[in-house]
């Protein structure tokens, strides 16, 4: 049976819903007595099997590395690769 949990409940104890979606239970959450979405656990998506790292940032930095500093680095990787595309048709 799933169980039905307030946004305000889930907002406050994330930690302990997040154990039991690790868990395999599910939760429908609502807000004003209406159900707004459902916190599941990745093997319900049937999606398990197909997640892969691709870069644990942990390893570079370990607090994890700032989305922007990542996005200036594929652009300026992005403006390299141009370059030398350009370049090799030349």
């Amino acid at each position: 049976m799933q169980k039905i949990i307030g946004l305000k409940e889930l907002r406050e104890n994330m930690g302990t819903y997040i154990k039991h979606a690790e868990a395999g239970k599910s939760f429908t959450v609502v807000r004003r007595s209406r159900p707004i979405f459902r916190l599941v656990p990745v093997d319900e998506w049937g999606d398990e099997g197909k997640w892969e790292t691709v870069v644990d940032f942990t390893k570079i930095r370990p607090s994890g590395v700032p989305a922007e500093e990542v996005l200036t680095a594929l652009k300026r990787l992005n403006e390299q690769d141009r370059k030398i595309s350009r370049a090799s048709r030349h």
